[in-house]
């Protein structure tokens, strides 16, 4: 189960967020050197910048596919949301909305939803490419966002430990939990919308069911959980780390099943980062400024 199959190299600094792209065999990467790369699984070896921006960047989403045109954001460390047009990439718009880094961004429809350094939640209409409603839910960071379309509810991760819950239509709070000791830094809904998975500064794995119900705690990692993905057929999930590794879980009991490291397996040399999960394999992106492609 999974090996290194390619590396993808050419950035001048950490990497920091991993996207999807406007064509399949192709996904995004950006990071501290403010690139926006494209990369493609044919070709790994070269990547083309797509966009520059002036600032660290923390978080990627493209629009959706009945979109009329092919759009990036990207959610920069001042706070400003970056709206590329590909067509036109000189053209772009930094609109700058949240007082500190934008950590996350989901693209669902007309509307985008950001999770801010500053503690607020946005919600943006992306035809006029504007805040139109903003939610102070904590005084720390916001760093992650789950979408369950099956029920509308938002799960939103907290540097203060706590994981909140949004109702997409009314833009309401309808629970929070105090989840991790620490920061939690991802979230992410199984597909059947049921169970949550979160992870946080303090190494744990967890499981949520109904909110605020632990089903499961996995004592994870040596440090920090920065990302969880999940493989495209619900099965296993992924978590990336500060110590370096990569390990894959068993979605339904979260057992352990792989440990991706530095040296056996010919891993990243720093912090992982960002995981994304597609049918052609799991790309992880690190602070030794390199995206694993893993098969």
């Amino acid at each position: 189960m999974l090996s290194r199959h390619a590396v993808c190299s050419g950035h001048k600094a950490a990497l920091y967020t991993l996207s999807g792209s406007h064509t399949p065999r192709h996904f995004l990467s950006a990071g501290g050197d403010g690139w926006i790369t494209e990369w493609n699984f044919d070709a790994p070896e070269t990547g083309r910048v797509v966009a520059n921006v002036d600032s660290k960047i923390f978080a990627l989403a493209i629009a959706p596919l009945e979109w009329p045109e092919p759009m990036i954001l990207a959610g920069n460390m001042l706070g400003g949301l970056h709206w590329v047009n590909r067509l036109r990439p000189t053209e772009g718009r930094n609109v700058l909305h949240h007082s500190k880094g934008i950590y996350d961004i989901v693209w669902l429809g007309n509307e985008v939803f950001t999770a801010g350094g500053d503690g607020m939640f946005t919600r943006w209409d992306a035809t006029q490419q504007r805040a139109v409603e903003s939610f102070q839910l904590s005084n720390r960071s916001l760093r992650s966002i789950a979408y369950n379309p099956i029920t509308g509810i938002f799960a939103i991760g907290a540097s203060d430990g706590n994981i909140y819950y949004i109702k997409k239509s009314d833009f309401s709070l309808i629970s929070q939990v105090s989840a991790h000791q620490f920061a939690v830094f991802s979230v992410l809904w199984s597909p059947d919308g049921q169970i949550l998975y979160s992870g946080g500064r303090d190494a744990l794995l967890k499981s949520w069911v109904n909110f605020n119900t632990n089903t499961s705690s996995q004592p994870a990692h040596l440090y920090t959980i920065n990302h969880l993905a999940l493989s495209p057929d619900g099965q296993f999930l992924a978590s990336a780390s500060r110590d370096k590794s990569i390990k894959i879980w068993r979605a339904n009991d979260l057992s352990l099943l792989k440990v991706l490291e530095t040296f056996r397996d010919n891993g990243h040399l720093n912090s992982v980062n960002r995981l994304r999960w597609t049918d052609d394999g799991l790309l992880s992106c690190s602070d030794d400024r390199t995206i694993l492609i893993w098969t």
